[in-house]
């Protein structure tokens, strides 16, 4: 899945803020792909975007309008729909990662097929993939796990590849959700590939590459989540990692969606993930360790993360209060 850019961010009718987080996401690590921002009235988001027309964001040379908020249920709702159409009209693709499917619209279908037009819904795959090999592949490449779901696998991913970038690392993000797909245009969402076939896919979008080149892989759910860790390790194995960060949030009580899960000890979670990494890559390791400290207080975030850094010897930080630079430094260093 390759969205055409640059593009058009509508926000709709956003009840809050967190109901326009992807496009928030876009503006934030690939503002060069936005042109503007279309906002409905009653619209409570802004992602600091100029408001724009259709037309004006074709004049700007838009390409795609990604639908960039989420309302109750995540429908396309009939407010909506005159402004998609009028986007397709006017040349424009449309991409969505919602769980109504555009492609399920018959006025969308019909608008752009007359116009030749794409819709995109990136939450489903569009190829088929293969079942994976798990040859060697040339290039490096590294995979943020968890200890949980949600506990900041994107964000961290992101935040590594933009800092390896002020290194003058060669460096990609590779999506594998929808979130991240709309964020960079590219990737699988791997959650609604058939499980035999997500190493397969996950090698598909991490192809052979010049000795220098890092991919680095969103990682999706944790090996200790029952519901899903099948993701995880398809991820692990599809990936074969070079570097491995362990994401996690200090101050959960148990596993998200599942109260009679305790979260991992992050010493076996880390041994754990190791282990099955090293099936596909017996050279993989460790580089850090990324904690969500936003449940604790500054003083308290720096004290567990001190503490955490001691007892595993890696480097543990907060990316959205410390940056990654220490990951990358330590990466650089010891691979």
């Amino acid at each position: 899945m390759d969205l055409n850019k640059p593009y058009l961010l509508f926000l709709g009718d956003a009840a809050d803020p967190l109901a326009a987080k992807v496009a928030q996401g876009i503006k934030t690590w690939r503002p060069e792909y936005c042109v503007g921002q279309l906002r409905l009235e009653n619209c409570y988001a802004d992602v600091g975007l100029d408001d724009i027309s259709i037309e004006q964001a074709v004049d700007a040379g838009a390409k795609t309008l990604v639908i960039g908020v989420a309302n109750r249920g995540g429908v396309i709702s009939e407010r909506w729909l005159s402004v998609l159409l009028d986007a397709l009209q006017a040349g424009m693709d449309i991409a969505s990662g919602l769980h109504n499917k555009l492609t399920d619209i018959p006025e969308l279908v019909d608008c752009a097929a007359r116009y030749n037009r794409t819709l995109f819904d990136v939450r489903y795959p569009t190829q088929s993939y293969p079942v994976a090999t798990g040859k060697k592949r040339t290039g490096k490449r590294l995979l943020t796990v968890g200890t949980d779901c949600s506990v900041g696998k994107m964000y961290t991913s992101l935040a590594i590849e933009q800092e390896m970038k002020r290194h003058n690392i060669d460096a990609d993000f590779r999506a594998t959700g929808q979130t991240g797909i709309l964020i960079t245009g590219s990737g699988v969402s791997v959650d609604c590939v058939v499980a035999d076939f997500i190493a397969g896919a996950i090698e598909t979008i991490t192809p052979d590459s010049t000795p220098d080149h890092w991919d680095v892989i969103e990682g999706q759910g944790s090996l200790f989540h029952a519901s899903f860790a099948g993701v995880t390790m398809g991820l692990i194995h599809g990936s074969q990692p070079d570097a491995l960060v362990l994401c996690h949030e200090p101050t959960r009580t148990h596993m998200r969606g599942l109260p009679d899960y305790p979260l991992p000890d992050i010493v076996k979670c880390m041994k754990v993930n190791l282990e099955a990494a090293k099936l596909t890559n017996p050279s993989a390791e460790f580089v850090g360790v990324s904690v969500n400290t936003s449940g604790l207080e500054e003083q308290d975030a720096y004290g567990y993360m001190e503490k955490l850094e001691t007892q595993i010897g890696l480097p543990v930080v907060d990316p959205f209060r410390q940056g990654v630079a220490r990951i990358v430094d330590y990466m650089v260093t010891s691979l």
